[in-house]
């Protein structure tokens, strides 16, 4: 069975990238692209798909932070990828408290962005390598605090 993923970035053009390149990868399916958090919502309703890969700012009114703040509470176990250009320990923790499975940097290639689909989909954590991140986030996390 594939995974189905959900993308969420305001940039037309990261989101045609990532879509192109995992339409390509068996066992990966796309179902839906947003341009903002409010879209993103309303796609997760509508779609119920196993990973959102989403970009943590997403302007103009809901960030991908509060939308996947909104996502998690709704749906706790919906598994949520952050993309993110920030490498400190903040915005990590940030992202976890809101839900979040994953943490990938913008600047990653399409290896590692496989990788982190596998390892979020069979329930792991995954954080980007160089990422500054604290034991304390992922445990908390894999507790459900």
């Amino acid at each position: 069975m594939a995974i189905r993923i959900l993308l969420a970035d305001d940039h037309k053009l990261i989101r045609e990238a990532l879509s192109r390149f995992l339409r390509t990868q068996e066992g990966m399916e796309v179902v839906g692209e947003a341009k903002d958090g409010v879209t993103a919502m309303e796609l997760v309703e509508k779609l119920h798909p196993d990973i959102i890969i989403m970009d943590v700012s997403m302007p103009p009114v809901l960030s991908g932070l509060e939308a996947r703040r909104w996502i998690c509470s709704r749906w706790p176990e919906m598994k949520v990828i952050a993309l993110s250009m920030h490498k400190h320990k903040q915005y990590v923790a940030e992202m976890f408290k809101a839900g979040a499975r994953g943490y990938m940097l913008k600047d990653s290639d399409y290896d590692e962005l496989l990788e982190a689909i596998r390892t979020v989909a069979e329930g792991a954590i995954y954080v980007s390598p160089g990422v500054e991140v604290e034991a304390t986030v992922s445990e908390s996390h894999e507790q459900g605090e």
